[in-house]
């Protein structure tokens, strides 16, 4: 059974999470990259956002840290996850046909609070 604290205690980093996804898709549209989905799940893995750059199919994974303490948000993707993305982008790409043949690539979007909102740092081709 939930209790309405422990429901309070997860919303705030995923409402956080969800709003930090919403701007950095915002600021790739904004360089040009088209959304194609947010948050496709299947099993084991998500990628946060899949975009269009030209014909190449863009999985995006989005982090967020708020000080660079313990490390940069770029250099929290653990070979873990790395190895979860890669499977959930071929379930993604059995899933979806159309995108089978396109080329395809991992950006990173590493996101920081700024002065002003957000600061981000694209990391295009992450893991090639």
């Amino acid at each position: 059974m939930h209790t309405a604290g422990m429901r309070t205690g997860n919303a705030a980093p995923r409402a956080r999470g969800q709003r930090v996804e919403e701007a950095s898709e915002y600021y790739l549209q904004q360089h040009g990259l088209h959304a194609i989905e947010r948050n496709f799940n299947s099993r084991g893995g998500e990628i946060d956002l899949v975009m269009r750059d030209g014909e190449t199919l863009v999985f995006v994974e989005v982090r967020f840290r708020k000080n660079d303490h313990f490390g940069t948000p770029a250099e929290s993707i653990t070979a873990s996850k790395k190895r979860k993305l890669l499977q959930t982008a071929q379930l993604y790409l059995l899933a979806h046909p159309l995108w089978r043949h396109q080329p395809c690539r991992f950006d990173v979007i590493a996101a920081r609070p700024g002065e002003n909102g957000l600061q981000f740092e694209w990391i295009k081709n992450a893991f090639g």
